[in-house]
């Protein structure tokens, strides 16, 4: 890695907690095992992912934290930034600040990459205000590269339930990332689930069977590590492949210790040689960005 020209600094903008591996936590740590520098922006701090119990919220004033992010954004070393990877905001107004810095970094760099992972919710719906969730969704998707949803959120993002893979193809056409990976996706195997990828009117789907006693913090963890892996210069289904078979690696092992967080400081190794098997499949016929069929090449 040393020696390349390309800029390889990340900035991760997220959750952050004192014990456990969600959020910025997570993502952080990936990245740096993977080689590539963080710049991390906490949007909330938390002693504790809130899943645990009732959690202490200190979340930034919105004026300092814009002007922090802006601060960021006039920053003599921004060229040294190749990516910037925003997932839980704590506020709505967030939303605007690091959309500003979004910009700032790809006025400088315009082969830049921006990963939102819009961390609203989950099966029992959205776990965040639905201002913040509006915000995300309005302000940040129009301008990502890729976004990294759960099945659950996308749901949410495009207002119905989305019970299969063909159903997700239906329902994306007109959300604005041109890359967007579905984590919680549904599987075609029994127990099991899926990441499904939709790219370029083509789609893959990553498969794994379940993992009872999964801990938190897999979205936050399988967003920075494709876009570790696409920075690297993988094409798009490897990167889904690698990154899924990281994660299963690592939620198996905590599993199998019975943690109630993520283990990554045991697991390193999973994240740059996994060893787990997925299942992958190129799903035959997708939908392009205009919502008509494509046949596979």
């Amino acid at each position: 890695m040393e020696g390349r020209a390309v800029p390889r600094a990340v900035i991760v903008i997220s959750s952050h907690v004192a014990r456990g591996s969600v959020g910025n936590r997570a993502a952080v740590f990936a990245l740096e095992t993977l080689g590539f520098p963080v710049w991390a922006v906490p949007t909330v701090i938390l002693p504790w992912h809130p899943g645990h119990g009732r959690a202490e919220r200190i979340v930034p004033d919105p004026e300092q934290f814009a002007r922090l992010l802006a601060d960021l954004g006039a920053s003599k070393w921004l060229g040294e930034v190749g990516a910037v990877l925003s997932g839980y905001l704590g506020d709505a107004g967030q939303a605007e600040a690091v959309a500003r810095l979004v910009g700032a970094v790809k006025a400088v760099n315009p082969a830049a990459r921006y990963l939102c992972d819009p961390v609203i919710g989950d099966s029992g719906g959205l776990y965040v205000p639905a201002d913040t969730a509006a915000a995300i969704r309005d302000r940040l998707l129009p301008v990502a590269d890729i976004a990294t949803p759960n099945r659950h959120e996308l749901e949410w993002l495009v207002g119905r339930p989305l019970a299969s893979v063909a159903e997700i193809a239906s329902a994306t056409g007109d959300l604005a990332p041109q890359t967007l990976l579905v984590t919680s996706a549904p599987s075609m195997m029994a127990n099991a689930t899926g990441n499904l990828l939709l790219s370029g009117g083509r789609m893959w789907l990553a498969e794994h069977r379940l993992v009872k006693g999964a801990p938190n913090g897999v979205g936050d963890l399988a967003a920075a590590l494709f876009l570790a892996r696409l920075l690297d210069g993988e094409n798009e289904a490897r990167a889904l492949e690698t990154m899924t078979a990281s994660v299963l690696d690592v939620l198996t092992r905590a599993a199998r210790r019975g943690a109630d967080e993520l283990m990554l400081e045991t697991d390193a190794a999973s994240l740059s040689h996994p060893t787990a098997m997925v299942m992958m499949r190129q799903v035959a016929r997708a939908l392009d960005r205009h919502g008509s069929r494509r046949p596979r090449p």
